[in-house]
């Protein structure tokens, strides 16, 4: 049975969440392979809305083992938070997985995320101030603190020893902030350890078993393509990897495993932080996406950036992350606009580019290059069948395809949980 990777292919919140939920009864495992509480899902179920920080979406179906792979930097108060709120909500959230070598956000990851974002001014990059950054800095500095580490207390005293007597130079002398005790760290650490142990395992040799017999997994990416570390609009981006090839190193899984790659694109665009964005609308036309999309962060709560769909962006994710479907969400936003613009290329300096630019120079000055395709009025929330839409609302559908790079299987209609048309099946 296969591995399946489903990642964003924008800049984050196209309804990731919506798509694995979609899934949710035909698989086994729901894994989140990457990024930490610096980003959202938002499921809706009946008349309930869940929005998720940390964990993977998959915690909402009944039978799915849900798996948080080494991949992640964990904060565990925002973990147990997470978990508790679910509980009191009657969510059985008994099988959850986590990686013994995921790694952890401490007190002075946050701290420091905030007063560097703070210190940048006018160069900031729009970070959560969630720790996220500077836990995978210390990740790749070789000086993190891991799950594991939970369980051996002159390890862990250790560690975090080590990282403040640098860090705390830099608070104190850099920022003029007060030095972060080491006792303070490792006590609130230590707090949540036993009530974390009966989850920590090795996952990786988990799916690997998984796999073997006959199980089929979900990969889960927090973020999204245009936010990949190596791959998105640098340095306007997250601090891990968010495309498809990040579901292998973040999840222990060898990348031949992988049979299918599904994208999530909006029917229009979003971003939220700093950063080029070439379909950027400024005008009753960006409010009218604001509104009725309702697009506001589901971790910061900050008003989203909103533009028109751009297709050399969905063409590039196809190719960075070998989409096999995608899955086009929130159709049913664009009602009741007379016409609705799609940029096919962009223009640079009066040179056409119809792929993104490779220079972050040239891509920060793009102006988008626009066909308009008519609108609809009528309301398609209840749409169940491609042919349930209305003729021009299939046309739009089927004209973002054919310049996107990979063919449209699902088509979100509305925010239920049963509101989307399913053109293909995403599993065959």
């Amino acid at each position: 049975m296969p591995a399946i990777v489903i990642i964003g292919a924008q800049w984050g919140d196209e309804g990731k969440g919506k798509a694995t939920d979609l899934l949710g009864s035909r698989i086994d495992y729901v894994v989140k392979f990457n990024g930490g509480n610096n980003a959202g899902h938002t499921v809706v179920i009946g008349n309930q809305k869940y929005a998720l920080h940390l964990l993977p979406s998959g915690i909402l179906t009944e039978g799915v083992t849900p798996v948080i792979g080494n991949g992640v930097v964990i904060d565990i108060e925002v973990l147990f938070d997470e978990l508790d709120a679910l509980i009191a909500r009657g969510v059985d959230v008994s099988k959850l997985k986590v990686s013994a070598n995921a790694h952890l956000i401490t007190h002075y990851h946050r701290t420091l995320d905030k007063v560097t974002e703070r210190f940048l001014g006018s160069r900031s990059i729009g970070t959560t101030g969630r720790g996220i950054g500077p836990a995978y800095a210390d990740k790749i500095n070789r000086v993190g603190l891991r799950v594991q580490d939970l369980f051996d207390e002159n390890i862990l005293r250790q560690k975090v020893e080590a990282a403040l007597d640098q860090k705390n130079h830099l608070l104190v002398k850099i920022y003029n902030r007060r030095a972060i005790s080491a006792d303070e760290v490792v006590d609130t650490l230590l707090s949540y350890a036993e009530r974390l142990r009966p989850m920590v395992t090795d996952t990786a040799l988990e799916l690997y078993n998984a796999l073997e017999d006959g199980k089929t997994v979900l990969f889960e990416a927090g973020q999204a393509t245009m936010l990949d570390v190596d791959h998105g609009t640098y340095p306007f981006v997250t601090s891990s990897s968010s495309t498809a090839g990040g579901a292998a190193t973040g999840s222990g899984i060898g990348p031949g495993r992988i049979e299918r790659v599904i994208g999530i694109v909006k029917a229009y665009t979003t971003r939220v932080g700093a950063g080029p964005f070439p379909t950027e609308l400024f005008d009753a036309s960006g409010e009218f996406l604001r509104s009725n999309g309702f697009e506001f962060g589901t971790t910061t709560g900050r008003p989203r950036r909103c533009g028109w769909y751009d297709a050399p962006i969905a063409r590039y994710s196809a190719r960075i992350n070998g989409v096999t479907d995608f899955v086009l969400t929130k159709l049913d936003v664009l009602t009741g606009l007379e016409t609705i613009p799609v940029c096919v290329a962009y223009d640079v300096d009066g040179v056409r580019h119809d792929e993104m630019p490779v220079s972050q120079s040239d891509f920060h000055h793009a102006k988008p290059i626009y066909e308009e395709f008519p609108g609809w009025t009528e309301d398609i929330t209840g749409a169940r069948t491609f042919d349930d839409l209305p003729v021009n609302a299939q046309n739009y559908v089927l004209a973002v395809e054919a310049r996107s790079g990979a063919r449209i299987s699902a088509i979100g209609v509305g925010p239920g949980r049963d509101a989307i048309v399913e053109r293909h099946d995403l599993l065959g």
